[in-house]
């Protein structure tokens, strides 16, 4: 759990340092990765989320969910985080900014204070306490480069992601359950390559379907920022186009 919480300071750090050296300008810059929302509404979105993790833990995340908009929450989960940010749309970027700052710091406090096996409401189910600090890494990362590349910031990977790729190679049993499709034939695994070059090994050697490839381009496939098709990953075995196509690091 210390080094799941260590990696998701240093991303918050990564964000913040980001974030503290922009103008007005740049605070309203349109995000290419996702469409309709400007730099200061992606902030909000990991603020409000941030206080998701926290109020769910004490009313349940569709009460949570509800106390930010005002009224029930319906659709799928884009809708819902949707809604968020439209409903709570409009705030001078400093506010979001320290909001943030102060919704990521409360996250880490009551994670890091966790047993890591405690179970805490999230979208579709209960989920570890380390599993929760996994995704919430992963969300910041993701839009650390959503935020990045709508500013022109080149960021550099780092090992960090090691938690995300674990996290989606664990997972893939769950993307297939979410897209209505029958579970892997067997065994799933990924042997990557590390931003060092450097090897990472998930899941059991005998796996009946196996990704291979740069860890950075696994990641950025499981979250929906890259093509399999433009990424330098290969798959072998009975799953291996479904498991490119479904792999994912959140709900």
């Amino acid at each position: 759990m210390e080094a799941i919480m260590r990696a998701l300071g240093d991303q918050h750090d990564e964000l913040d340092g980001i974030l503290s050296g922009l103008d007005d300008d740049a605070w309203g810059r349109p995000v290419p990765d996702c469409p309709g929302w400007s730099v200061v509404d992606v902030v909000l979105h990991l603020a409000q989320t941030d206080e998701l993790v926290v109020s769910s833990a004490d009313i349940g995340f569709a009460a949570a969910a509800e106390k930010i908009v005002g009224g029930a929450v319906a659709g799928t989960v884009d809708d819902a985080v949707g809604r968020m940010v439209d409903h709570e749309r409009g705030a001078p970027w400093p506010e979001v900014h320290a909001r943030w700052r102060t919704a990521s710091a409360a996250v880490r406090e009551m994670l890091g204070g966790s047993d890591p096996r405690r179970p805490l409401p999230w979208v579709v189910t209960d989920l570890p306490a380390r599993t929760m600090a996994t995704t919430r890494l992963s969300e910041c990362w993701i839009h650390t480069r959503d935020v990045a590349h709508a500013v022109r910031s080149q960021l550099p990977a780092t090992d960090r992601i090691w938690h995300i790729a674990r996290l989606a190679q664990r997972t893939v049993p769950y993307a297939f359950t979410r897209a209505g499709i029958a579970p892997p034939a067997g065994a799933v695994a990924a042997h990557l390559t590390a931003p060092d070059g450097s090897s990472w090994d998930f899941g059991p050697e005998d796996a009946a379907t196996t990704v291979t490839g740069p860890a950075l381009d696994f990641c950025l496939v499981a979250a929906r920022r890259l093509d399999p098709s433009a990424s330098a990953l290969t798959a072998q075995g009975p799953d291996a186009d479904d498991v490119l196509r479904l792999v994912r690091t959140y709900a």
